[in-house]
């Protein structure tokens, strides 16, 4: 099992389109202690600093297939990315 330090060590990747996202700069835990998604940084938007939002793309643990040594791949529709951004 890997440790919090580690995974936020790993470089995201969506093995739907390649894309590389960056590193996870933040995590969400469930109430037993289990991973529920990955936050990666999302484009900088002023909006969000006024509303005091960390933004970002956060990903459901649900999308994570595979974690190796360096990177973390998940499965993510671009289209939905795209949209999210706005």
């Amino acid at each position: 099992m890997a440790s919090q330090t580690d995974i936020r060590q790993k470089e995201i990747i969506n093995i739907t389109d390649g894309r590389r996202m960056g590193a996870v700069v933040d995590m969400e835990f469930t109430q037993d202690g289990h991973i529920r998604t990955l936050t990666v940084p999302g484009p900088f938007r002023i909006k969000d600093l006024f509303k005091g939002e960390k933004g970002g793309i956060v990903i459901p643990w649900e999308k994570v297939r595979s974690i190796g040594v360096d990177v973390i791949l998940v499965e993510l529709d671009p289209q939905a990315l795209r949209s999210a951004r706005g």
